[in-house]
């Protein structure tokens, strides 16, 4: 046991690993960057209306899907490219990756989303509220239950999907392809977009611990984290248990998790 656990350990300080954290790290920065960035952007186009329009709404999605989509693609080669707190506990649910490699993911994702939020917090230093770093709120319709259910429902899409277009060998980038990451990469980015879709007005459709704890460091305000947290990592489990434990029960393990192994 214990030689097991210092095997681990000295895994998690190789300089295969230590390339994976910051490439989690860059890559969740990049997403967390552009998606955070639209909603300013979106919300300078619009200051005088008092919910964001349709317009902005696809906006934000279609950056949030883009983003995304960059972002796996880059990182795929040395982590698996998972820019997910949910995507990577999904990886450790299904034992394809180790614990403690997991939670060095989970630090590197979540200081790129926080250090992306900064950038953003100091480049409008001084302006309006407007462009003040928006976090991802509950609408009044919605109770917290109701939104915890909803990130985890949209979660578990995004996570099978990572599952499925992941699937078939191989561990990382350079042995599928960059043709085939890139067409990975570009369906989970699809079925994110569509989520922010279909739910943005609603939860803000984070799908992502990541996404939602980077503004709320830099803004302060933590109302309703915990919806974004145990919403996403139920969904990301069940997709996880869903898939290699029904669809594809023989699948075998990789060290980073997934090429696409990504999320929102």
């Amino acid at each position: 046991m214990a030689s097991n656990i210092r095997a681990q350990l000295k895994h998690c300080f190789s300089a295969a690993s230590l390339r994976a954290y910051l490439a989690e790290f860059i890559s969740t920065f990049l997403f967390v960057f552009a998606t955070v960035g639209s909603a300013i952007s979106a919300r300078m186009a619009t200051p005088d209306a008092a919910s964001p329009d349709a317009t902005a709404l696809v906006a934000t999605a279609v950056a949030q899907a883009f983003g995304l989509v960059a972002a796996v693609v880059i990182a795929a080669d040395f982590s698996g490219g998972h820019v997910n707190p949910a995507v990577t506990f999904a990886f450790a649910v299904g034992g394809r990756i180790a614990v403690p490699t997991a939670v060095f993911y989970w630090a590197s994702q979540l200081l790129g989303s926080t250090f992306a939020c900064l950038v953003l917090h100091y480049m409008s230093a001084g302006q309006a509220r407007i462009v003040a770093v928006p976090t991802t709120r509950i609408s009044v319709l919605m109770t917290g239950f109701g939104a915890a259910i909803l990130e985890g429902v949209m979660t578990f899409m995004v996570v099978y999907t990572v599952h499925v277009v992941g699937s078939g060998g191989g561990g990382g980038g350079r042995n599928k392809g960059l043709a085939a990451t890139a067409l990975g990469a570009l369906a989970v980015g699809l079925v994110t977009g569509a989520c922010v879709l279909a739910s943005g007005p609603m939860t803000g459709a984070s799908m992502n611990p990541a996404r939602s704890f980077g503004p709320a460091v830099v803004s302060g305000a933590f109302g309703n984290q915990a919806v974004y947290w145990v919403g996403p990592m139920i969904g990301a489990g069940v997709a996880a248990l869903v898939h290699q434990g029904v669809m594809a029960p023989s699948e075998p393990e990789s060290p980073h998790g997934d090429v696409v192994a990504v999320v929102v």
